[in-house]
């Protein structure tokens, strides 16, 4: 059962089809939980980027936003926008996962997500985690798949601008795209903290959530 806002955070998950997924998406929620809970697990899957730089980039990414947390990363192998043509081993790595960890939040990408890859993924850890409470990240890019998010997390200004200063710091090989920059990942960050009656905040969608409002 789930309490919102309540309990003791031990253990978490991040899962992402491609590097800095996670960070993009859920990066300054990392920060803000690792700073508050030194010690805390985070265990980390990525499907693609596995045995280059960008593996590389993914490792001191998420050491810097993962500050003080015992920091678990596997990064495979699987091509990039490939992941229906190898659903089978992105459904075994999943179920690797699952099978030697019971986190208390799994951040993962967005059922609705227009990149397939996204999607798929999302897809998988709904039906391997279902009686935890799984957040899905958002990542803007040009399909304009934004929606309407149920959850919220609001960032202080001090971390809202870290998140922004490491993604740019830690992921050199993606400085090309032209959405890749401040004004991008701050305005998407503000336009939630105004949701969300903060400065700044990162938004999640939610499949499934089970309350206890009668304790």
């Amino acid at each position: 059962m789930i309490r919102l806002g309540t309990g003791r955070l031990a253990r978490i998950v991040a899962v992402g089809a491609h590097c800095d997924d996670i960070a993009i998406g859920a990066g300054g929620t990392l920060l803000t939980l690792c700073r508050a809970r030194p010690g805390l697990r985070v265990d980390v899957l990525v499907l693609s980027g596995g045995g280059g730089d960008r593996e590389q980039e993914e490792q001191a990414a998420l050491g810097a936003f993962c500050p003080g947390a015992d920091l678990r990363l596997t990064v495979l192998k699987l091509p990039d926008g490939r992941l229906p043509a190898h659903w089978d081993e992105a459904k075994a790595a999943i179920e690797e996962l699952r099978g030697r960890t019971d986190p208390d939040l799994v951040l993962a990408p967005r059922t609705d997500d227009a990149h397939q890859d996204h999607r798929g993924l999302a897809g998988l850890v709904t039906t391997a985690y279902r009686d935890h409470l799984v957040l899905g990240y958002e990542i803007v890019k040009w399909d304009g798949d934004l929606g309407r998010p149920a959850a919220y997390q609001p960032l202080s200004p001090e971390i809202a601008e870290q998140k922004v200063r490491l993604l740019q710091e830690h992921y050199p090989s993606q400085q090309h795209r032209p959405w890749y920059d401040r004004e991008a990942f701050l305005g998407l960050a503000r336009i939630r903290g105004i949701e969300s009656n903060a400065r700044y905040a990162e938004a999640f969608a939610v499949t499934k959530l089970t309350l206890d409002l009668g304790e």
